[in-house]
């Protein structure tokens, strides 16, 4: 029973009893003495050991899992022993050797790599086939220029060759037999061909052509570059003078015309007077030294593209410059926070006012809009700075709402509030009773204005009007299309129906009802469809049935004989009648009734 030993030998594992992985050893370290003065020892000794770990792969397939000491003696017998191939010097490696049969080997397909002219797939088929590869070159050329698909077989065949990298590997592709002496011969011949090569390397010439054409590129590589970096920068450079020019032109002129002199009213400078109490032309110099002086820096970058030696403005001056922006910036925002407590409080006055109704009338709504400034009753601002028409200043604003609610009083009352913002309640409550807002109460009509006015001294701070109409049960109302504008009622107590002021709505316990809107099928709440002209021709059918029978019953008690003609038309009901003498020596008389069948006239 001998023991057995796990080994890792060029990438592969094998179990080796314990004397034939002695005798291996053993062959090894011979291996390794007589390859001590070889040039690649490390190479030689690695290609030894992928070939035999192939040779004992091939032995150990089947059952069989051990490696015994008979298969590293046939081993050994194919690679050769050491001491036979001992190769000191060129001499040596002349000599020739003769093989058994057991030594040759059949080729394997490589691609050769060594020489190749693009992936070698057609010098290693030269090797395994035996021809010079230029032919095979030439064919493929053929291929590739007359049928077009030598270019897809190259490619499949480069994918699935593996290629020749190891020294056995090399020998299997010329078929030569992968022994000692031919693995040392095959990497001697790399080293003396990699070394000859080496030697005729002119170094400094190699060194000065390489260090001219790096210099040479790296030149124009730059040259090319700075070009593009140069018209790029007086592009950037012309486009920031241009804007830079164009905005400080506009901030100086918008200062001196509106600013300083105020020659000119532009559209908003009743908005700067209204942000803040501080005078325009203080806020003029202050936006123009906010925004001009960035801008100012930018002329000057953009003429530096422009102009090469363009000199610098200096310190002293950027310093200044940055301060007076710094204090610009700091005195604007401070303006900005005292803007913000212009509007910290809110407060409202109030308007209470009963409206004198017949509660049997129906109520009817409406807004009205001020031709003076707008054309239309859908023409709608939030705020505008304008002048009335004795020519003040203004603040003309459409922000009023209207809510309808229920009330418990027997009477409709209007209440009507005015808000306003301001620092303090005070203030507030102060600016909301000088708002301006007016309507008018005529017959049973109610008509509200759509706008509200204060002076412009008052300033805007979010003035507004909401309209509180308050009615009582059983109230009926007929709103107009103007309020479909301004109703803010909650939709779940009163929903107002759009594009129309033919709607006639009551408020009820809970809310209000429309009366006469159309359902989704064009039908009144309530109602159905009903075909008019039928039921005025029952009615008139109706109506002449009994004015005959009556006319009848007439005749009869009277004792004549009589013909009667009853018409039914838009005037009413008109009756002729011709009759005989009768007993009584009456004549023809005529009768003439209205629609309910009352006479109004007896001839």
């Amino acid at each position: 029973m001998n023991k057995t030993v796990n080994i890792n030998l060029g990438g592969m594992f094998f179990h080796i009893d314990e004397d034939a992985y002695q005798k291996l050893n053993r062959y090894f370290e011979a291996v390794k003495r007589s390859l001590s003065n070889s040039t690649g020892k490390d190479e030689i000794m690695k290609d030894i050991e992928m070939r035999i770990a192939e040779l004992l792969t091939e032995k150990n397939r089947g059952e069989k899992q051990v490696v015994g000491l008979k298969d590293v003696e046939e081993i050994i017998t194919v690679m050769g022993q050491p001491e036979d191939y001992r190769i000191d010097d060129e001499a040596a490696a002349e000599q020739t050797y003769n093989y058994s049969s057991s030594t040759r080997r059949s080729k394997k397909l490589y691609r050769d790599k060594d020489n190749s002219m693009v992936g070698g797939v057609l010098a290693g088929f030269g090797h395994y086939l035996g021809i010079d590869p230029l032919w095979l070159r030439i064919i493929m050329v053929i291929l590739l220029l007359g049928f077009g698909t030598g270019f897809l077989i190259y490619v499949i065949l480069w994918i699935l060759m593996p290629a020749a990298t190891t020294t056995t590997e090399k020998l299997e592709m010329t078929g030569e037999p992968v022994t000692i002496s031919n693995i040392e011969k095959k990497v001697r011949e790399e080293f003396d061909t990699f070394s000859e090569k080496f030697k005729n390397v002119d170094y400094d010439k190699i060194g000065n052509q390489a260090r001219n054409a790096g210099e040479r590129i790296g030149s124009g590589l730059s040259d090319v570059l700075l070009k593009i970096f140069s018209i790029f920068g007086k592009v950037i450079g012309a486009l920031l003078v241009v804007i830079a020019s164009a905005t400080l032109g506009s901030l100086i002129i918008g200062f001196i015309t509106a600013g300083s002199f105020s020659m000119v009213n532009f559209p908003w400078q009743s908005y700067i007077d209204n942000f803040t109490d501080v005078p325009l032309w203080i806020v003029g110099m202050l936006i123009l030294i906010a925004v001009g002086i960035p801008f100012f820096f930018l002329l000057i970058l953009g003429l530096k593209l422009l102009i090469t030696n363009m000199k610098s403005i200096g310190n002293p001056a950027k310093y200044t410059l940055l301060a007076l922006w710094i204090i610009s910036i700091g005195t604007l925002i401070a303006l900005g926070l005292q803007q913000a407590t212009e509007v910290a409080f809110d407060a409202k006055v109030v308007q209470k006012q009963k409206i004198d109704f017949n509660p049997k009338d129906t109520l009817k709504i409406k807004f009205a809009y001020n031709d003076y400034f707008a054309k239309d009753i859908y023409d709608r601002e939030d705020f505008l700075f304008t002048q009335d028409s004795a020519k003040a200043m203004v603040i003309y604003s459409n922000n009023v709402t209207l809510r309808i609610l229920k009330t418990d009083e027997k009477v409709p009352y209007i209440q009507i509030e005015k808000k306003a913002e301001g620092k303090s309640f005070a203030i507030a409550r102060e600016r909301a009773e000088k708002i301006d807002y007016n309507y008018k109460f005529k017959g049973n009509e109610l008509i509200f204005d759509n706008y509200l006015l204060t002076d412009i001294k008052n300033k805007y701070r979010h003035q507004k009007v909401e309209i509180f109409l308050y009615l009582p049960e059983g109230t009926y109302f007929k709103p107009d299309m103007s309020v479909q504008n301004y109703d803010h009622t909650d939709n779940n107590f009163f929903d107002l129906w759009f594009d129309s002021d033919i709607y006639i709505y009551q408020m009820q316990s809970s809310q209000v009802k429309c009366l006469n809107c159309a359902d989704e099928n064009g039908f009144a709440e309530g109602e159905a469809w009903v075909d008019e002209e039928q039921i005025a021709r029952e009615a008139e059918q109706e109506a002449r049935l009994e004015v005959e029978q009556e006319m009848q019953r007439q005749n009869i008690q009277n004792g004549q004989n009589s013909s009667t003609t009853v018409t039914i038309n838009d005037k009413g009901v008109q009756i002729k009648k011709e009759a005989t003498q009768g007993p009584q020596g009456a004549k023809s008389k005529g009768l003439k009734m209205d629609k309910d069948g009352v006479i109004i006239k007896n001839n």
